[in-house]
């Protein structure tokens, strides 16, 4: 996969507006929300021009049924894909548009970690734009390695967690069941 960092496309919006209806009403049986999370949900910030979505439905073990449905719109579908309880879905193999990352209502954790990080970074524009701009250097060092790419990413967004997390728990007044790690 070809790494390539983008400034913000206003059309990215658009882009989830449009793809959102269409997996909802594959999943309408079992779909309780749909999310546009990543870092293409983010006005302002830099990023792979994928748009990540992340429908909540009332149990992941009924997913598998829709495959079919998803493979006919070009979808792959990865099954967990390294996070357990999830189901991951990409769109568009090498030149990727699309990924959707599904969860169980139940999964607390990993709903409102996806959440936490996007509202943290749209309530925080610095932060945003140091990651925008880690994520240009990386892109331009690693073009043709996304693990490089990844792992040079891994410890900023490993605190960018955390504190999205810790900025989460006191705005909203709540979390899942995984205490938040002090840093």
């Amino acid at each position: 996969m070809i790494v390539k960092v983008v400034p913000h496309d206003p059309s990215w919006e658009e882009m989830y507006r449009a793809e959102s209806p269409v997996i909802a009403h594959i999943l309408k049986d079992i779909l309780v929300d749909i999310h546009h999370i990543g870092s293409t949900a983010v006005k302002g910030l830099s990023a792979k021009p994928i748009i990540d979505i992340m429908p909540v439905v009332t149990d992941i073990t009924l997913v598998d049924r829709y495959d079919a449905a998803f493979e006919a719109l070009g979808y792959e579908c990865m099954g967990e894909f390294g996070i357990p309880g999830r189901r991951y879905l990409r769109k568009g193999g090498d030149t990727r548009t699309h990924q959707v990352h599904i969860f169980e209502k139940s999964n607390l954790w990993d709903i409102r970690r996806h959440l936490a990080v996007r509202d943290y970074l749209r309530a925080h524009p610095k932060t945003a734009t140091e990651y925008g701009q880690l994520k240009v250097a990386l892109a331009d060092k690693f073009p043709d390695d996304i693990k490089g790419y990844c792992d040079g990413k891994d410890s900023f967004v490993k605190r960018l967690e955390q504190d999205a997390l810790r900025w989460y728990q006191v705005n909203h007044g709540k979390y899942a069941s995984r205490p938040v790690q002090p840093s």
